[in-house]
This record gives C-alpha cells, sequence and structure tokens, in this order.
C-alpha cells in the first residue's frame, strides 16, 4: 500500500495522507509525482517502455519517474524513483531541479542527471520498465509529434528541451558517469 502525503495549491503539505488507488483528491488537494531524465555527455535522453502491465499507460514510451510517499521529499523520491525503476544510482549532488508544474491534481517535479548510463548493464524495474533506449533530442521530438512517447504537455516539453539544452553546454566543463 502506497501512502501519499496531501498539498494544498501552493504545494505546502497539509498533515493528511492519500491512499493510491483508495482516495480520490478533493479539488484544491494535490499530491508530489517526480520525473527524472537521464542525459548523456552528447546530449542523447534514457526513455523507457512501460511495462504492459502497468494500469496507467501500459507499453507506452514515458519518463521515468513516480509519486513521492509519504514523508519523502522531492530529491528522494526522485533518487528513489531512478534507482527502482532504471538501477541508477544518484550520487549527492547528481540530481538536478528543472522546474514544477501543477497538474489536475499533482505538481510534477523535474528532474535531470548526468549519466552515460551503459543499457545493457541497467537493473530495470520489469514490473515498472520493459525496456530502456537512448534517443536524439530529434528522435524524441519526432516520437512525442507521432504519438509514440506520452504527451505530458507543451509546457512539460519545453522545460525539459531548455534544461537538456543547459545541462548539454555544461557538460565540457564537468564529466560525470554514474
Amino acid at each position: 500500500m502506497e501512502i501519499w502525503d496531501i498539498m494544498n495549491e501552493n504545494g505546502v503539505v497539509t498533515g493528511k495522507t492519500a491512499v493510491r488507488g483508495r482516495t480520490v483528491l478533493r479539488p484544491g488537494e494535490y499530491h508530489l509525482v517526480v520525473h527524472i531524465w537521464v542525459i548523456s555527455s552528447s546530449g542523447n535522453f534514457l526513455i523507457q517502455r512501460r511495462s504492459e502491465k502497468r494500469r496507467l499507460m501500459p507499453g507506452e514510451w514515458a519518463s521515468t519517474g513516480g509519486s513521492a510517499i509519504a514523508g519523502e521529499s522531492s530529491i528522494k523520491a526522485a533518487a528513489r524513483e531512478l534507482s527502482e525503476e532504471l538501477g541508477i544510482k544518484a550520487p549527492k549532488g547528481s540530481l538536478k531541479f528543472m522546474g514544477r508544474l501543477k497538474r489536475r491534481n499533482s505538481f510534477l517535479d523535474v528532474w535531470f542527471i548526468k549519466c552515460d548510463a551503459d543499457i545493457s548493464r541497467l537493473r530495470l524495474q520489469k514490473s515498472e520498465v520493459a525496456e530502456v533506449k537512448w534517443v536524439t533530442p530529434d528522435e524524441l521530438k519526432v516520437m512525442i509529434e507521432q504519438r509514440l512517447y506520452h504527451n505530458y504537455g507543451s509546457q512539460y516539453f519545453k522545460t525539459v528541451f531548455e534544461a537538456a539544452e543547459k545541462m548539454k553546454l555544461s557538460f565540457s566543463s564537468n564529466k560525470e558517469t554514474v
């Protein structure tokens, strides 16, 4: 059973909790979701295809991530989801916060990590992830346009592509692998 903290419209934890799948959030109630984008030194994205067994978005190419559990900070949730789903450990200071989007019943925090992971060595959480692959920004844009990648909305992808470009530029002075 997964328990979430309920947040108000300003993203402040209210002290109330919700049980995933059993609690219907009321208007003005939100929970915290994190997405983690893995970006290589060449500026490519590591993307994942969700397991066919997932209730939500089965078999879709989508972002790595999930909901924060009660008492968990955004960065801790991001590190946990990255480790659980892909087997990538995030050293302290390696996750970079890129923005928060307010959704219908969640706040979505977008994180990035620089990593040149060898996908053959990743430990995929089979109940969540069917496969992974590296794609260029242009390939990802085509996948989004062709509805081969989950469409999180234009503001979301604007945040992702702008942040990815900044990260690519910073690679020249700071190479890092995980």
